[in-house]
């Protein structure tokens, strides 16, 4: 069985990933202990994030033709890939917060909706809240004024009236 043969597939899978995928962080993982890592996978999955290991050969040429080639440059040493799907800041706002904590886990680089951004970039990006709970605050906040000018006016309007 040729090399060839045995690498397709799992070019095949990271490019079936990247297609649907917003984001893309790499992170250097070295020195994680299996407990530590358990729980980072947990956590990205449970957040809808693919997080995996591949060869930096196979990332580059899945990457082929993608905003995720902008990442080649840093496509050296041990690299695990974390990929948003859905929340294109989830992978970056997860692994920051293993980041504080785990001094062996460090940001590469990262591309989020299409923009490439180096490790202090990365961090930039994690600290900005989902779109849900951003939206969520857009609406709270929208909501806000229209409640209180409906108080204001049934007060003035109970006012108008005779007491019964």
């Amino acid at each position: 069985m040729a090399k060839v043969e045995i690498k397709a597939p799992i070019i095949d899978e990271i490019k079936a990933v990247v297609d649907k995928a917003t984001s893309c962080v790499l992170v250097d993982y070295r020195g994680l202990t299996v407990d530590q890592d358990t729980k980072l996978r947990k956590e990205l999955r449970e957040a809808g994030v693919v997080y995996k290991v591949y060869k930096n050969t196979y990332l580059k040429r899945a990457f082929e033709g993608t905003d995720f080639a902008q990442l080649n440059g840093v496509l050296d040493g041990p690299t695990a890939v974390a990929f948003g799907i859905d929340d294109a800041t989830a992978p970056a706002r997860i692994i920051a917060k293993y980041v504080k904590d785990i001094q062996a886990l460090e940001f590469k680089a990262g591309v989020v909706e299409g923009t490439l951004y180096d490790e202090k970039g990365i961090q930039v990006i994690a600290s900005i809240p989902s779109r849900d709970t951003l939206i969520s605050k857009l609406l709270g906040s929208l909501q806000s004024p229209v409640t209180n000018l409906a108080r204001v006016l049934k007060q003035i309007a109970e006012k108008d009236q005779p007491a019964a």
